[in-house]
C-alpha cells in the first residue's frame, strides 16, 4: 500500500466519488513543490497509488483534488473548483490516510486510519 492514501465520498449523493483527479506534492522550500504522485479515485472513491510502498519522507505535503472535473460531468455546479489539503508527515509514522467528504458547497477532511 502507498504511504499516503485518500478516499473521497460524495456526501450529497451518499456514495464514493469515483474519477476525482488527485495530485500529491511535497514541499521542497517555501513556495516550491515537488510532484510525488497523481491519479484518479477508483469506483470505491479510493486512491492507493500516490506514493511507493515505502514510508513517506518527513515534511509538508499537499493533496489537490480537482473537484470541478468530478462535478461538471454530472451536471452539478459546485462552489469549490478544487480542494487543497496540506498536512505534515513525521518520521514516526509510516502510513497517512487523508479522506475527503465532499458536496457541491462544502467539504471536510480528517486524519484517517
Amino acid at each position: 500500500m502507498s504511504g499516503i492514501t485518500t478516499h473521497v465520498l460524495d456526501t450529497a449523493l451518499g456514495h464514493p466519488a469515483a474519477g476525482v483527479p488527485v495530485t500529491l506534492e511535497r514541499q521542497i522550500s517555501p513556495g516550491e513543490w515537488q510532484l510525488i504522485g497523481r491519479g484518479e479515485t477508483d469506483a470505491d472513491g479510493r486512491l492507493r497509488t500516490l506514493t511507493p510502498d515505502a514510508p513517506p519522507l518527513p515534511g509538508t505535503y499537499r493533496l489537490q483534488f480537482d473537484t470541478r472535473r468530478y462535478f461538471e460531468p454530472r451536471g452539478t455546479r459546485a462552489f469549490y473548483a478544487a480542494v487543497v489539503v496540506m498536512f505534515e508527515v513525521t518520521a514516526a509514522e509510516s502510513h497517512y490516510h487523508v479522506p475527503l467528504l465532499l458536496s457541491p458547497f462544502g467539504y471536510t477532511t480528517y486524519r484517517g486510519s
